[in-house]
């Protein structure tokens, strides 16, 4: 802020550091009271939700049956499974259930933690650093959740009907984990909203010059490669058409970020004088 002689009033270290606190007191309180509403829904977060992929009437999987019987292409049909899990450790169904609540209030509660960073980097920010940073913080926030989508619908059932199923030999009975299921969900779901940000992640190395929308148009193909290897990480899986859905909106990102970069700015030595 300024006063009236035009002299900015600079917070000093301990002004900023409360002011931090107090963003970090409000995304704990909102943080606490969506971990509340979580876990005391417990059946419909865990039967309704996060173990809903674990069988064939998953959503995705009657979509793809639909889609084998319209093209004509029985192989797209999943065949019918249901994954059986189990635990053998005394307490983790309760920790387990602590755990879920505390991941899935951190997702919802991503869009008021990124507005409480906004609302304190903004004092020191002009007026054109503001519009472009406060379009940036809306933008994470959509495609972080989009990213979340994709993970729960189409990644990790894919990637569950995959490994849930398959066997070195027919004497070898998968026997999968409570705990091994949950962390592929929160692992996979998470990080897949987190791939979602590169256009935003491009468009500010842009801005600052560290890349250009012609460097990323130059190294389309291995970007795609790497893409493509990044999606073989992410569902370990040796069937090409789950490969195929991870990396195509990988890619579509990736196509995405070149149009919002930022074109390279010329040297000073090569504009031309006014």
């Amino acid at each position: 802020m300024a006063d009236i002689s035009g002299h900015k009033n600079e917070m000093t270290f301990w002004e900023h550091l409360e002011e931090f606190r107090k963003v970090l007191f409000r995304s704990a309180i909102v943080l606490i009271v969506l971990m509340v509403v979580v876990f005391v829904n417990k059946n419909f977060v865990f039967d309704a939700v996060i173990f809903a992929p674990r069988s064939s009437d998953f959503i995705l999987y009657r979509w793809m049956t639909g889609l084998a019987d319209l093209v004509g292409i029985s192989s797209i049909s999943p065949e019918p499974f249901t994954l059986q899990l189990q635990n053998i450790e005394l307490s983790a169904q309760f920790f387990t259930h602590i755990s879920v609540s505390f991941s899935i209030a951190f997702v919802l509660a991503t869009p008021f933690i990124l507005y409480q960073l906004w609302i304190f980097i903004r004092p020191a920010l002009y007026p054109k650093e503001k519009r472009a940073v406060k379009g940036a913080f809306g933008w994470c926030s959509l495609l972080f959740f989009l990213g979340v989508l994709t993970g729960y619908f189409f990644v990790f059932p894919l990637t569950i009907n995959f490994l849930g199923s398959y066997q070195v030999s027919e004497w070898v009975k998968n026997q999968i984990s409570l705990q091994s299921y949950i962390h592929m969900f929160i692992w996979l779901v998470i990080i897949m909203g987190i791939v979602f940000e590169m256009p935003i992640l491009l468009r500010v190395l842009s801005k600052l010059g560290v890349i250009s929308k012609e460097i990323l148009k130059k190294y389309r193909k291995h970007a795609a490669i790497i893409l493509v290897i990044l999606a073989a990480i992410i569902t370990p899986s040796g069937d090409a058409f789950t490969l195929f859905v991870v990396a195509l909106p990988l890619y579509i990102l990736y196509e995405i970020s070149i149009l919002v970069s930022f074109s390279k700015q010329p040297a000073e030595d090569e504009k031309v004088p006014s």
